[in-house]
């Protein structure tokens, strides 16, 4: 039995990384904010709940005492709040945990990065040689500077580092990705701005998988790697999928991109102007996001770990339909 450690474990990936270690028999100590309702859940499923905060160094290092594991899943995974937020909770806040780790004393540190931090560059297939690149958009350019301090430990401290590169991850639970195309869908509000925008899907059991041959192979320590499910989709397609199973007409309209990134500007200025604390129904990152045609490859865990998807995209994706139905279609953004 493994003494694991995990922040972020009551959002939508540290959930299944915390289900996926008790199921292994390893005894799970869960950091938790003092009012998340997440908790319970957690502690009924055999979690031990440590309450605390990646922003408060003093609960942490109580927390990750006697781990040997540490996965970090805390983050701000909006791309729309104060860079205060960014700054405290995804940067300041990874440093805190490396150094909780540190002094701990444990034996791997698993952080999730994202695959956005290797840029827009749609001339190369991106894979874990590629240099890190800004959107100029908070959450890619603050997970890389997060990035940066968890390998600063790695190299000056000898913290044992292993980092992955999810891409579009999604699957039952999901918050940021399928109910929101969906609730679009539905309501008949979803838009194209670039035909055969493509999608690298990470069925988010496939991703904890990686995440837990990180944290026992050797060869991960000082690595990266990026995730997907092995294959890409386009938007369209992706989106014709929903439709059918929610028995909706799938979306075909498009715009042109300059306009969605003009109308995005203006409401992202406007929703400021106004101190406004919802996200604007469009903006400048999601413009980007969803009208990329970006190249992943994982061919580095194949071959430095022997390790390959073991769900496939089409029972990830029915699977996460079938979950979807479960819905209340009309509150889909508030699941």
């Amino acid at each position: 039995m493994g003494n694991i450690f995990i922040t972020g474990a009551t959002g939508f990936i540290g959930g299944h990384l915390a289900r996926a270690n008790l199921a292994l028999d390893h005894r799970v100590s869960a950091l938790v904010l003092d009012d998340d309702p997440g908790a319970d859940p957690l502690r009924q499923a055999g979690a031990d709940i440590c309450y605390g905060d990646v922003c408060r160094p003093e609960s942490l290092r109580k927390a990750v005492a006697g781990a040997e594991v540490v996965y970090h899943c805390a983050g701000v995974v909006t791309d729309w709040a104060p860079r205060r937020l960014f700054s405290q909770v995804t940067v300041q806040g990874t440093e805190n945990v490396c150094r909780a780790a540190l002094d701990a004393g444990v034996k791997r540190l698993v952080y999730i990065s994202t695959n956005d931090v290797f840029g827009l560059d749609e001339s190369r297939i991106l894979d874990e040689t590629c240099p890190l690149r800004p959107w100029r958009e908070p959450y890619p350019d603050f997970k890389i500077q997060a990035e940066e301090i968890a390998w600063r430990y790695y190299r000056e401290h000898g913290l044992p580092v292993a980092m992955v590169y999810p891409c579009w991850v999604y699957g039952p639970g999901d918050l940021t990705f399928v109910p929101l195309l969906a609730d679009a869908i539905v309501k008949k509000e979803m838009l194209f701005w670039r035909r055969d925008v493509l999608v690298w899907p990470t069925y988010v059991d496939n991703l904890v998988d990686l995440m837990l041959h990180l944290a026992v192979n050797d060869r991960a320590i000082g690595n990266g790697y990026l995730v997907h499910d092995g294959r890409s989709t386009t938007l369209q397609e992706f989106c014709a999928a929903i439709a059918e199973f929610l028995e909706a007409k799938p979306p075909t309209r498009h715009i042109p991109y300059p306009a969605a990134y003009t109308a995005a500007l203006v409401l992202e200025t406007l929703w400021k102007l106004l101190r406004r604390s919802s996200r604007p129904l469009l903006t400048t990152y999601t413009v980007k996001n969803l009208g990329s045609r970006l190249r992943f490859s994982i061919d580095k865990a194949a071959r430095e770990l022997d390790w390959q998807p073991p769900v496939s995209f089409a029972s990830g994706l029915q699977e996460t339909l079938m979950w979807l139905q479960t819905l209340d279609h009309d509150q889909l953004k508030g699941k």
